[in-house]
């Protein structure tokens, strides 16, 4: 995961309880310069994606929290989705999307795969457990170069 700036870590602490409150994985917090503008981009997930509405419902609570407990100077606060095809970074995304498929590539070969889509079975730690095609296989988060959602469309 990369490293937040030292304003959108501490957006990041100020939001985390009340997204835990309203049911929300808090994923990042990202303060960037777009354009001329400053932007605080606060991304929420859940078990089932997120819509318009828990966008606007956390924005509501959040905004003025980042407002009485920082010095921003943002132009824009936006809350969002991470979205389908965001990698997965963290044993925690790894737990919201257990029992999901997941399309996965990994640095170094394991048991003569290297690219496979599996559901996430198991979950000890850092270690996973996935169900593909060809049977079982088990990897350690560090493992693993790239996952993301699988889609079917």
């Amino acid at each position: 995961m990369k490293k937040r700036s030292k304003k959108a870590q501490q957006a990041y602490d100020i939001v985390l309880p009340l997204a835990k409150s309203m049911g929300y994985d808090l994923v990042d917090v990202e303060y960037a310069k777009e354009g001329q503008k400053m932007f605080m981009t606060v991304y929420i997930d859940k078990r089932g994606g997120i819509t318009s509405d828990d966008c606007e419902a956390f924005s509501k609570e959040a905004d003025p929290l980042i407002d009485a407990g920082m010095d921003s100077d943002a132009d824009y606060f936006v809350v969002s989705s991470p979205g389908l095809t965001r990698p997965l970074d963290t044993i925690e995304d790894y737990v919201r999307y257990q029992g999901e498929k997941l399309d996965v590539k990994l640095f170094a070969a394991k048991d003569g795969v290297k690219d496979f889509s599996g559901t996430v079975t198991g979950i000890e730690g850092e270690d996973l457990t996935f169900a593909t095609e060809d049977g079982e296989l088990s990897l350690n988060l560090k493992d693993i170069a790239k996952a993301v959602r699988h889609i079917d469309f």
